[in-house]
């Protein structure tokens, strides 16, 4: 599992590791980068920008479904506990497509 910091490429924060699993994704925009084959593994080529594009219910918690804007791939991610609120729930009314 590899849990680095980051720069993310849409709204250009400045992210800092999760420290409780590896970090997916940006916590103020939500978006995330086509990386991992497997969650942390780091292993994928495409690396495209995975756009948020719904909100799915998980046992008790919430995963962010994702869509790559270079191969179109759907990913679906965990919530992390700093993510921006509004956000996910602006997501939490978008229909899934995909």
């Amino acid at each position: 599992m590899i849990d680095e910091p980051f720069v993310c490429e849409v709204c250009h924060a400045e992210v800092a590791p999760l420290k409780v699993s590896s970090r997916d994704h940006c916590p103020h925009c939500l978006y995330s980068k086509h990386v991992d084959n497997n969650p942390g593994d780091r292993q994928c080529g495409c690396r495209g920008l995975l756009e948020p594009v719904g909100l799915e219910k998980h046992k008790d918690s919430y995963k962010i479904v994702y869509q790559c804007k270079t191969c179109g791939a759907v990913r679906k991610n965990r919530i992390a506990k700093d993510d921006n609120t509004d956000k996910l729930i602006a997501l939490s009314s978008m229909p899934i497509n995909g």
